[in-house]
């Protein structure tokens, strides 16, 4: 009886890829059967090169270099090439790293704003023809108008609010917070008028400073600005929290 060893070597190979003209790294199954010539033709929809320009390098799985892959007649299994070797591809056509995937190299289609404006087959023809968005005269007003109001209506309130007040703060989608009036007035940061407050809790984002302007002074995590609407003025001591209990 023959008692002899059989080895069967698995008629594919699963190889990683990398190239000199991507930093991208991907993952292939070959046939162990095919001609390197053949290897290189299925390489140039992975890699973009073209095979007359291919130079193949064979490193191992713990990517030490093992040897080149010169020979277009030869199989791809005459290497030693096993489960996730790395197969390296050399473009000697110059292409150059991030050639395909550099899309600011890329000669882009300008049109001057006037030509643009005469075309009949654009977005913002099509906005105009159906009133879309800020060609909607009727709605631009009607916005514009209640931007004003409310802006009217925060002025207002602003106007009652003393700096020194105790009071409540109340913004949609927040836990309601008790604090100090510091600041009543424009920001640098944003359009409008603000209330600036430091909150008798570590509920807020600053210290009274913001992109290094300062409105008033508090702890970090103390201060805050609201809009005037969100604020009410009255009567609200500083919680006990008990610290000094025993």
């Amino acid at each position: 009886m023959d008692s002899g060893v059989i080895v069967v070597t698995n008629p594919t190979v699963n190889v990683r890829l990398t190239s000199t003209i991507s930093s991208f790294e991907v993952q292939r199954r070959f046939n162990r059967g095919i001609s390197i010539a053949e290897l290189k033709g299925k390489l140039e929809m992975v890699v973009g090169a073209t095979a007359s320009c291919m130079d193949l390098e064979l490193f191992s799985v713990a990517d030490k270099f093992l040897q080149k892959m010169d020979d277009n007649e030869a199989l791809l299994g005459s290497y030693p090439v096993d489960d996730d070797c790395r197969i390296h591809v050399i473009d000697r056509s110059g292409g150059q790293m991030g050639e395909f995937t550099d899309v600011s190299k890329v000669e882009k289609f300008e049109l001057a704003d006037d030509a643009y404006e005469k075309r009949t087959d654009t977005a913002r023809s099509f906005m105009k023809k159906h009133r879309v968005g800020q060609y909607n005269e009727e709605e631009t007003a009607k916005k514009k108008a209640e931007l004003a109001a409310l802006e009217e209506e925060q002025k207002a309130a602003a106007e009652a609010i003393a700096v020194g007040s105790r009071c409540k703060v109340q913004v949609t989608g927040q836990p309601t917070k008790l604090g100090t009036v510091m600041y009543v007035g424009t920001t640098d940061f944003k359009p409008g008028i603000f209330v600036g407050v430091k909150y008798d809790e570590p509920l807020g984002k600053h210290n009274g400073t913001v992109e290094g302007k300062k409105y008033f002074e508090c702890e970090n995590k103390y201060g805050g600005f609201v809009k005037p609407l969100n604020v009410t003025v009255g009567d609200f001591p500083e919680e006990d929290y008990g610290l000094d209990e025993m």
